[in-house]
C-alpha cells in the first residue's frame, strides 16, 4: 500500500474544509492536502441554489454554488492539492489515515488534521415513525438533491415534518416546481428554523405551519397515500382525540442533523453529548493533539458565513501548530452551559488568547442577556433583544478579562 506524508490534511471539501485549507495556506502552511469524497468541491452548497449566502462574509447575497466557487477559485489560485472521489476509511490518534479511491488504497501520515466532514440528516428510521415504509419518504436534503442537481421531481402533494431551515426552504422549492405543500408540522411549540425562512418560505406562499404537532402514522403500501398527524402534549406524547388524516404522496423529513463523527470516534477523540461533536479548546484542537475540528461536524451552524469564519480561524491555528507556535497548556479554564443555554463552545480555553464563544439557547426568549461569569464575577454580559435556539449566538471574550480563574459558566439572565 502506498504511503503518503503531508503536513496538513483537511478532510471534507465543503464550506468548512475550503475555508480552512485556504486560511492555512495563507498562514504559511505550504504542504496541504484536501480530501473530498464527492467528485467535486463545495459540499452541500452545490445543491443550495437559493440565495442568501455571503451577506456577512462578502456583503452580498449569493447562491450556494456561487458562495462555494469563491473559495474554490481561491483554493486553485493557491495551488492547494486535492483528492476528489476519495473516502477516508479510518484515522487513528497518531494522525494516520487509510483512504480509498478509484486509484486504490493509500496510507497517509499527517502532521496535523482538520476535521470538516459536515453532518447528515436524521432519517425516518432515526425518529421511528410508526406505520409502513412506502416510496415517497425523503429527507429534505435528499429531495433537494434530486430536484436541484438531478432534475427529478419527487412528488406532487407534500407534507413536511419538521420546521428546520432545509425543510422550509424545500417547502418553497416544491411549491415553485408546481407541487402542493399541504403543511409543515413541528413537534416543538416553536419553529426550529430561522425566522426569515418562516416568512420567505412559508408565509409568503401561504403554507401553514402547525406547532406542537407531529406525524404519528404513515399510510400506503407501494407509494405513500397519506399521514396521520396529532397534537403533541408537554410530555412529547400524542394527545388522544386530536388525530387527523392528511392526504399526500410525499413526506419530507427536516428533523435534525447529526455530525459525521465516525472518524472522530476511531481516533478516540472526546465527543460532547450536547453538540454531538468533538470537544475543543480555544484553538479548536480536539482532545488529540494536532487534530482540529470545525464547521457542522463540530456543531451545527445556521449560517454558512459563520462556518467559513470559524474554519478560517482553525486553518490559521493548524498552521501555527505545525510551526510549533501552539501547544496544549498545562491546565485549561473549563466552560460549561448554565441556565437557559443549550450548549457552549469551546468547552475549554487556555486563557492565553482572545476567543469567541458560540452558543445556542435552550428556548425562545426576548429582552434577556447572555452572562459569562466566574461564580458571581461578571466576565462579559451581552444584551439580546431576541433569543432563539435556531440562531447561534457569538460572544467575543478578551483574554485579559479572564484573570486567574479555573471555570466559566454561560447562562441566560
Amino acid at each position: 500500500m502506498e504511503t503518503i506524508k503531508h503536513d496538513l490534511i483537511v478532510i471534507g471539501g465543503g464550506p468548512a474544509g475550503l475555508a480552512a485549507a485556504v486560511a492555512a495556506k495563507e498562514a504559511g502552511c505550504d504542504d496541504i492536502l484536501l480530501i473530498e469524497r464527492d467528485k467535486r468541491l463545495g459540499g452541500i452548497l452545490n445543491q443550495c441554489i437559493h440565495d442568501g449566502f455571503g451577506l456577512h462574509r462578502f456583503g452580498e447575497a449569493l447562491t450556494g454554488p456561487e458562495y462555494a466557487q469563491r473559495f474554490i477559485d481561491r483554493l486553485h489560485d493557491l495551488n492547494i492539492k486535492t483528492m476528489l472521489g476519495t473516502i477516508v476509511l479510518s484515522m487513528n490518534k497518531d494522525r494516520v489515515l487509510q483512504v480509498s479511491s478509484r486509484k486504490g488504497f493509500s496510507r497517509i501520515e499527517a502532521g496535523a488534521v482538520i476535521l470538516s466532514m459536515g453532518c447528515r440528516e436524521r432519517t425516518a428510521g432515526a425518529i421511528t415513525i410508526p406505520g409502513t415504509r412506502p416510496a415517497g419518504i425523503y429527507t429534505a436534503g435528499a429531495a433537494q438533491n434530486f430536484i436541484n442537481l438531478q432534475n427529478i421531481m419527487v412528488g406532487k402533494k407534500v407534507v413536511i415534518l419538521g420546521s428546520g431551515d432545509i425543510g422550509m426552504i424545500m417547502a418553497r422549492r416544491m411549491t415553485l416546481e408546481g407541487a402542493k405543500v399541504e403543511a409543515v408540522f413541528e413537534i416543538l411549540p416553536y419553529a426550529s428554523g430561522l425566522p426569515r425562512n418562516i416568512q420567505q418560505c412559508l408565509n409568503d406562499y401561504g403554507i401553514p405551519l402547525y406547532l406542537s404537532t407531529s406525524v404519528v402514522d404513515i399510510h400506503g403500501k407501494e407509494r405513500l397515500t397519506g399521514v396521520t398527524v396529532a397534537q403533541i402534549g408537554p410530555d412529547r406524547r400524542p394527545v388522544a382525540g386530536t388525530e387527523r388524516f392528511v392526504e399526500c404522496d410525499t413526506l419530507l423529513l427536516s428533523v435534525g442533523l447529526i455530525p459525521e463523527n465516525e472518524l472522530s470516534r476511531g481516533a478516540e477523540i472526546q465527543l460532547e453529548t450536547k453538540t454531538n461533536g468533538a470537544g475543543v479548546d480555544d484553538t479548536f484542537m480536539t482532545s488529540i493533539p494536532g487534530i482540529f475540528s470545525c464547521g457542522n461536524v463540530l456543531h451545527v451552524h445556521d449560517l454558512v458565513d459563520h462556518v467559513s469564519d470559524e474554519a478560517s480561524r482553525v486553518g490559521q491555528y493548524a498552521a501555527a501548530y505545525l510551526k510549533g507556535e501552539i501547544r496544549a497548556p498545562k491546565s485549561y479554564i473549563n466552560i460549561k452551559p448554565g441556565k437557559g443555554v443549550g450548549y457552549v463552545l469551546p468547552q475549554r480555553v487556555s486563557g492565553d488568547r482572545d476567543f469567541v464563544l458560540s452558543l445556542r439557547v435552550a428556548e425562545p426568549a426576548r429582552d434577556r442577556a447572555i452572562m459569562v461569569r466566574d461564580g458571581q464575577k461578571k466576565v462579559k454580559r451581552k444584551k439580546m433583544v431576541r433569543l432563539h435556539p435556531a440562531e447561534m449566538i457569538r460572544v467575543p471574550i478578551k483574554a485579559e478579562k479572564l484573570g486567574d480563574i479555573s471555570s466559566l459558566e454561560v447562562c441566560v439572565e
